[in-house]
């Protein structure tokens, strides 16, 4: 979707979807409100052009699918189900350790 660093696989799947219905839910609900100014709408709506790339990439990515055999989709399907795990692992905020005690005994001198 714009960014040369990214190209999307059937792992991406799902995402892609629930961004497409996204989009075209948030359409739906902007021309729906009678609240806004026609320049508000305008500016929080999707546009055509951003629904059409990514039906698109959906659309690309399930012909790729639907060309391969059936075994080439379960291994497909068996990379993407990695892949998606391997993304839903919280590594947590980075955070500081306290400074570890001093244990050696104090001397008088």
């Amino acid at each position: 979707m714009g960014c040369d660093h990214f190209r999307t696989d059937p792992s991406y799947l799902p995402e892609l979807r629930t961004y497409l219905d996204t989009l075209l839910r948030d359409r739906e609900s902007l021309a729906a409100a009678s609240d806004l100014d026609a320049w508000a709408r305008a500016e929080a709506t999707p546009s055509d052009e951003e629904i059409k790339r990514i039906r698109t990439l959906i659309r690309r990515v399930e012909t790729d699918l639907d060309g391969l055999t059936d075994d080439e989709r379960e291994k497909i399907k068996d990379a993407a189900q990695t892949l998606r795990k391997s993304r839903t692992v919280s590594l947590g905020m980075p955070g500081i350790r306290p400074p570890e005690p001093d244990l050696r005994l104090e001397r008088d001198a």
